[in-house]
């Protein structure tokens, strides 16, 4: 503030681990400026977390940072545009979740704030305000390799050591379990004792007590939820979820659920159109078949009642946002009428209709095609990385692979605010019965030294 006051230029990166209140900080930080009539720019990396902060939006969308900085490295920001003058008039920014950012993206915003206001310091001598969790999942590179990632994360860029560090380091989120923050903070940043293969040893008290027995899963849900035909109730269905690493079971927790929820199934089939209408009628049952990174599915089977997850940005500005979590509350043949179950929204009712996804472009298939579906997927389960920056009440992970990625195991179990509401299930691949209750926890250490941490 005295940055602010002072009128001085001033860059900082808040660190804390999740439940810390760096939330709180930066809605603190906004009211005090937009009290005296000036005004703080609030943002994030993801729509989840900048649906927490009062007139978030997401960075991409705030300074038309572009998706795809491989050839173009600047911000589409114009000094004579409205853009161009709101941040010459503000006086704060806030970037929440900056370390699932690209450091390209970040540096992108460098220059062109310097740009924009006409200025060489840093960030254009604009009081900028990053902050996040190194120890959280970190930004995604694809088929990146593990230096490819630690190269691409913010650690690395040439604005690092400009940025002054502030840590938060008292759990507010699980201070009645303080023994289980502790175990959390070993797994965050790698401290927990490890075996062979990177594999630590999760407390009994944590685990599903039986994990290679057919009916493990079962008992995962029962623990998560124990009386589904009952869970109608927003509060009691929509704080709780089942985490797992992979997409594929996601859906196998989702289908179970489904099938077990009361109320009768409806059925949406997307409409996917292949970009040569002449490869319709060999392709088109495969392209059904498919269901890509970020895509609904072919299928999509609903029930009233039931949580569902927003896949797309559709209007951040109005709580939803890619993650926010739902609730159906009618199913219509061309809308769905839903209602939002968690954040500054929560009870609003909105209506979402079907839209046009289009699948990475980085990734092969047969042709190129486009799907029309409702932006939406079942959330009773749903993949670790989608749950980074929630909190739940009950949270059930459900190991049937190993994480694969840096941050993963501890942002499944750090999503639950004490010991006894989260329960794992760890079905490794490779059975040996001296290692049960045995998995694996990948933490980029060179990442966490480089950010100060360990």
């Amino acid at each position: 503030m005295k940055c602010i006051d002072d009128r001085k230029n001033g860059a900082f990166f808040v660190d804390g681990p999740g439940g810390t209140g760096k939330s709180f900080l930066y809605r603190a930080l906004l009211a005090v400026v937009r009290s005296k009539g000036c005004i703080g720019l609030a943002t994030a990396t993801s729509g989840i977390a900048a649906s927490i902060l009062p007139g978030g939006r997401t960075a991409h969308s705030r300074f038309k940072i572009p998706i795809d900085l491989s050839n173009v490295k600047s911000c589409s920001i114009s000094k004579q545009s409205s853009l161009g003058s709101l941040i010459r008039e503000s006086v704060l920014i806030v970037w929440d979740e900056a370390p699932m950012a690209k450091r390209d993206a970040i540096e992108a915003l460098d220059l062109a704030l310097k740009d924009v206001c006409g200025c060489s310091e840093i960030f254009g001598g604009k009081v900028i305000v990053f902050g996040g969790d190194f120890r959280q999942v970190l930004l995604v590179v694809r088929r990146g390799s593990r230096k490819e990632t630690v190269d691409a994360c913010l650690t690395s860029s040439y604005l690092w050591p400009l940025l002054k560090k502030l840590k938060l380091t008292e759990n507010m989120r699980a201070r009645l379990d303080p023994l289980f923050t502790q175990t959390l903070l070993k797994i965050g940043n790698g401290q927990e004792k490890t075996f062979e293969d990177d594999l630590i040893k999760i407390p009994a008290p944590l685990a599903i007590n039986d994990p290679m027995a057919e009916e493990s899963l079962d008992e995962l849900i029962k623990v998560i939820y124990p009386d589904l035909a009952s869970l109608t109730e927003v509060s009691r269905s929509i704080n709780r979820a089942i985490l797992t690493s992979k997409n594929c079971f996601v859906d196998e927790v989702n289908t179970k659920l489904i099938n077990e929820f009361p109320g009768n199934l409806v059925e949406y089939l997307s409409f996917d159109r292949v970009e040569n209408p002449s490869h319709e009628a060999e392709y088109g049952d495969l392209i059904n078949s498919l269901t890509p990174s970020g895509l609904p599915e072919h299928r999509l089977s609903l029930k009233e009642n039931a949580p569902v997850i927003l896949l797309r940005n559709l209007d951040p500005t109005e709580g939803l946002c890619n993650g926010t979590r739902l609730i159906c509350k009618k199913l219509d043949k061309n809308v769905i009428h839903a209602e939002i179950a968690v954040g500054e929204f929560c009870g609003k009712s909105v209506f979402i209709h079907r839209i046009p996804f289009e699948p990475p472009t980085d990734e092969q298939y047969p042709v190129p095609y486009t799907r029309t579906q409702f932006p939406l997927r079942l959330c009773f389960a749903m993949t670790i990385n989608k749950a980074q920056g929630q909190t739940l009440d009950s949270v059930g992970v459900y190991l049937r692979e190993p994480v694969f990625s840096h941050g993963q195991l501890y942002v499944a179990m750090s999503r639950a605010k004490t010991s006894a509401s989260v329960k794992l299930l760890i079905k490794p691949p490779f059975y040996n019965e001296h290692r049960l209750n045995y998995t694996r926890n990948i933490v980029y250490t060179e990442v966490l030294q480089a950010a100060e941490i360990v």
